[in-house]
């Protein structure tokens, strides 16, 4: 059975480079970077007191009116899915619950959406005080909390925190009745909930779907263990626009923020048939696992990345050398750099020298399970515009490192592009996309 093609007709990205998908992608074309020192919390006893955060928003001004008492409930990673969504559905010209009215462009049955979401951290000022009421001569007594320190907590307290309460506020907001899935995959989960919405409509149980993802990871807590695993930039406090450096030589680390990113998928027909802007097609999604017995990085010869790379292009029924564009994960971990560099000269081959290779967390940061949909839409606006941002921070290509890397804006046909990923816990994901072409 030949499965439906399936578009992304919306896209919508809340960064640190700016609260839409136009302002993420003029800042890439610019070589802007959105990491700086930590305005969230005092991070001055952090050795890395850098990531890369979201700009001042009213979430209240991306809900309907009658829905604005709900954003109580709402954690930070709920609200950059939320504007991530409100974007990304104006962008597809959709008609959804939001407008307030009684039309609809999708029936809300056919609708579905798939969501990766992270670890969602509490607010510190809001559990520590509970915490504080739970000690016993200063050390967490587990009675305490039972007894003291749960009481002290809203009622509607965990609502907050559940990774599938993205989705559930963005379904209530625009009355998706369709499938709903919630991808908690590390940081290759955005790239896998891309994946399920494209089959969800691919086998016919949708015509239109949400997919994206999202974290917040501007917390101490989180922060702190990135910081004890040795994963993030502690040289670059007083450089932060220099600190995330992928595949470079000089490379000392990542920098960690949060972002959310959402694409409105269509089955081709549904799409051509309501005259919606088609900026590309998704054409091919895979997925891998291979844990390194040394967790904290990357398996050195990236297997797992590999394997999901070569079932992607076997999807689009694609040859290797016919991929345009890579943007890999590039973290600015040397040893994870390396692996992930060595995985894709094990797939590509000689063809590697000739295929440009984007990364962009040295702008945006690593933003988790928000990652692998930034890329995705960064990658759709190259194809559209036919033009790669430069690579920021890249001066000098580190040892094993050989990928062709440009510092300048390049201009290019983009007929296939590449996004991979790989999340800290072995988790590998690749998904490509294609320039649409208009044939049915």
């Amino acid at each position: 059975m030949n499965k439906r093609r399936v578009v992304v007709t919306g896209i919508g990205a809340v960064t640190p480079l700016g609260l839409s998908s136009s302002d993420l992608w003029s800042g890439l074309l610019e070589g802007r970077c959105g990491i700086r020192k930590i305005r969230a919390f005092d991070a001055s006893a952090f050795p890395c007191q850098l990531a890369g955060e979201v700009a001042e928003y009213n979430i209240r001004d991306y809900v309907p009116k009658s829905y604005r008492k709900a954003t109580k409930l709402m954690s930070r990673d709920i609200e950059l899915s939320v504007i991530a969504a409100d974007e990304a559905i104006r962008n597809s010209g959709l008609i959804t619950k939001a407008a307030e009215t009684e039309s609809r462009s999708v029936p809300p049955e056919r609708f579905a959406i798939s969501f990766g979401a992270g670890l969602i951290s509490c607010d510190m000022q809001e559990i520590a005080p509970c915490i504080a009421m739970s000690l016993t001569d200063g050390r967490f007594d587990i009675r305490k909390w039972g007894k003291d320190g749960m009481q002290a907590l809203t009622p509607l307290w965990l609502l907050k925190y559940l990774p599938n309460m993205l989705p559930c506020h963005i379904g209530i907001i625009h009355d998706i009745q369709g499938p709903s899935n919630t991808i908690t995959c590390g940081e290759t989960a955005g790239h896998i909930a891309v994946a399920e919405a494209a089959e969800m409509i691919a086998r016919g149980d949708a015509d239109a779907a949400l997919a994206g993802g999202c974290e917040a990871k501007v917390n101490p807590i989180v922060m702190l263990r990135q910081c004890l695993l040795k994963r993030s930039a502690e040289n670059a406090n007083d450089t932060p626009e220099q600190a995330c450096r992928p595949f470079d030589a000089d490379a000392g680390g990542s920098v960690f923020g949060e972002a959310g990113g959402v694409l409105v998928l269509e089955e081709l027909q549904a799409a051509v048939c309501r005259k919606a802007p088609i900026a590309a097609e998704l054409v091919g999604a895979a997925s891998s696992n291979n844990l390194n017995a040394d967790f904290i990085h990357l398996e050195s010869d990236g297997k797992g990345l590999q394997i999901a790379i070569r079932k992607a292009l076997e999807e689009a029924h694609i040859r290797p050398e016919q991929i345009d564009l890579i943007i890999p994960t590039g973290t600015g971990i040397a040893a994870d750099d390396r692996a992930e560099a060595a995985a894709l000269e094990a797939v590509f081959g000689s063809a590697l020298q000739t295929i440009n290779v984007w990364p962009i967390k040295s702008m945006v940061s690593h933003t988790g399970a928000a990652a692998g949909v930034v890329d995705l839409i960064a990658a759709v606006l190259a194809i559209q515009h036919g033009t790669i941002g430069p690579a920021v921070n890249f001066s000098r290509p580190a040892d094993g490192c050989r990928l062709k890397i440009h510092t300048k804006q390049t201009t290019q046909n983009i007929r296939f592009a590449l996004c991979c990923g790989y999340s800290f816990g072995g988790q590998t994901a690749a998904v490509v996309i294609k320039k649409y072409e208009d044939s049915l």
